[in-house]
């Protein structure tokens, strides 16, 4: 009779897999994962940076727009999140790091209205532009939950640090005639148009060096559906006012460097994000568009080896390019 039993409790045990793993002791089934790899794309817009104008009639003294089209990048990420988002409220975190390669990626363009007069262009210059340097870290946390069978909502909390640096080399210069020089008096300066027989320059070699500093904190939330058992798609947006920015800027002709302390740009980003999953491995693909609107902010001025000294004109930082990322991971 005691073997008949035995027997007969062996045959339940084979035949029913959960009985199986709660008596020998197996791993339940895992409600997180953590998972790495590794992302490449690339970013194609602008940085900015601008100067107000203290006396001058137009909106702005001077705009220069430094093109990253395209700058190529790779990286890594990391994640830790529920296995299924939809089976219930689960923690999240992330954190992504990317680094550009080095190379020409397009224009830089410099703009001046210094007239006293009007709101005119008085200075145009067009350069090769190089991106030297690409550096970018987001980390994020937050909770997930799900909405009945629909879909599933993150709202979460982000920081952000980004570094640029490029150099403008061989520049075309094309500036505008004076017209009236009152420097003395405080009068400022009248000029002709810039297309009436304006004076023009080419020279060639590094002219200016700049890079931008970013630091941000920002809000948002993701809305994410199962299409499929192996695909997902996930909706991003966060804000925020809370941007910092520091930049520098070297003239190398006339040894002017500036030095800008700025902040409270509006940033904004909308993402979107398809995720296909084969066993351990996860395959993604990212478009977003980063914004950050014009900061304001002191600017400090030096000239040659002498000493900082604050300037009367704010400056200004702004950023606006598209994310395109694909990315490799594994479950863990």
């Amino acid at each position: 009779m005691k073997n008949i039993t035995a027997l007969t409790i062996l045959v339940i045990i084979i035949n029913t897999p959960i009985a199986t793993k709660s008596i020998l002791g197996q791993e339940k089934e895992k409600n997180y994962h953590f998972s790495i790899g590794t992302q490449f794309g690339l970013v194609h817009g602008q940085s900015m940076e601008v100067v107000y104008p203290t006396y001058t009639k137009g909106e702005l003294l001077s705009e220069l727009q430094w093109d990253m089209k395209p700058v190529f990048y790779y990286g890594a990420q990391a994640e830790f999140s529920r296995v299924d988002p939809m089976k219930g409220i689960g923690f999240f975190s992330m954190i992504s790091y990317k680094s550009g390669v080095t190379g020409d990626s397009g224009i830089m363009e410099d703009r001046d209205w210094e007239s006293m007069e009007n709101d005119a262009l008085t200075k145009y210059s067009k350069h090769t532009n190089k991106t030297r340097e690409l550096h970018w870290l987001d980390a994020a946390i937050g909770v997930s939950f799900p909405v009945k069978s629909y879909f599933y909502i993150t709202p979460f909390l982000s920081g952000t640090w980004m570094h640029f640096s490029f150099t403008a080399r061989d520049i075309y210069l094309k500036y505008a005639r004076v017209k009236t020089s009152n420097l003395l008096t405080g009068a400022g300066e009248t000029f002709y148009p810039i297309d009436d027989d304006p004076d023009e320059v080419s020279l060639t070699g590094d002219d200016i060096r700049y890079s931008q500093d970013w630091l941000l904190i920002a809000a948002g939330f993701t809305i994410g559906r199962k299409l499929s058992a192996d695909f997902n798609f996930d909706l991003t947006f966060q804000i925020t006012p809370f941007t910092v920015c520091l930049a520098t800027d070297e003239h190398l002709a006339t040894k002017h460097t500036y030095v800008d302390y700025t902040h409270q740009g509006l940033f904004l980003e909308p993402r979107g994000k398809i995720t296909y999953t084969l066993r351990q491995l996860e395959f993604s693909l990212e478009l977003a568009w980063r914004y950050i609107g014009l900061t304001r902010g002191e600017t400090y001025i030096k000239v040659g080896d002498g000493d900082y000294f604050y300037s009367e004109n704010e400056a200004g930082a702004g950023l606006s390019f598209m994310d395109t990322c694909f990315g490799v991971r594994i479950r863990l």
